[in-house]
């Protein structure tokens, strides 16, 4: 899954794409280098960001969801947690919504999943964007974070959703300390044997890994955290984790393979 953002302040500067053109050229990189899933957003949701409108988010993400070519299978997901968005882009041609409040911010995006019968990602978010790396704490990091996503898939089957449209998503960097990041790696397998659903990982070049890499009072840039993000895809993929968030599609695509020929070979 290639992210797209349509958006002047997600926290790799590198992804940031101003004008639907730019968002668009990008997503054309991403389906060459050989991605399968194009994950377009228009609202940051980094550690301390402010919400945007639904008016302003449908405006970066619906002319591009638009604009992207089909010819190819690409399959189009929009990141978002408002219910207006997501029916703009499922009309626009998104074929799943991904929220990163796991249905929770707002009640009547189940609903419209339910209804247009795309799949959904289920994250886990322990706060809110604004606040969620205030001291996040857990008894037991997996075990709990497992706890509240079955509480969110039981919302989301509730409303409609079929089992088979869920997919779950632990929510790295979102409300965790770097050692809860880590427990989730190490436990990916986990969360598919527990939930019953296919798991999405979104590490790519987060903070977590500019801190093991670097050390707490030196973190690694951003711009830095490659190497260390394709380790952690790496064992993401190896634990059983069935889709992988990146901003990097071409070396990912590369490491996928490199695990596949290893994987396969007699």
């Amino acid at each position: 899954m290639g992210i797209v953002n349509v958006t002047p302040d997600s926290f790799f500067p590198g992804s940031r794409r101003a004008t639907e053109a730019e968002a668009v050229e990008a997503a054309g990189a991403m389906i060459e280098a050989g991605a399968d899933i194009l994950d377009i957003g228009g609202e940051s949701t980094r550690p301390g960001s402010d919400p945007v409108s639904p008016e302003e988010e449908m405006r970066r993400v619906v002319p591009v969801i638009e604009a992207i070519p089909r010819e190819r299978g690409i399959v189009i997901s929009v990141d978002t947690r408002k219910a207006r968005v997501a029916q703009a882009a499922i009309a626009a041609g998104a074929d799943i919504v991904n929220d990163v409040s796991g249905l929770r911010d707002d009640p009547e995006l189940a609903r419209v999943v339910a209804e247009s019968g795309v799949p959904v990602v289920l994250m886990h978010m322990q706060g809110t964007p604004k606040t969620m790396q205030d001291r996040p704490h857990y008894s037991d990091t997996v075990a709990d974070i497992i706890s509240v996503l079955g509480e969110r898939i039981a919302v989301a089957r509730e409303a409609g959703v079929a089992q088979d449209r869920i997919i779950v998503d632990p929510g790295i960097g979102f409300g965790k300390t770097v050692a809860d990041n880590l427990r989730i790696l190490k436990a990916v397998g986990r969360f598919r044997a527990e939930l019953g659903a296919p798991v999405l990982i979104g590490l790519s070049r987060k903070s977590f890994i500019g801190n093991v890499l670097g050390g707490e009072h030196a973190p690694l840039r951003v711009e830095q955290r490659l190497a260390g993000t394709l380790a952690a895809h790496a064992w993401a993929a190896l634990g059983g984790a069935d889709i992988l968030r990146v901003h990097d599609v071409a070396e990912t695509v590369q490491l996928r393979t490199m695990l596949e020929a290893i994987k396969t070979v007699e």
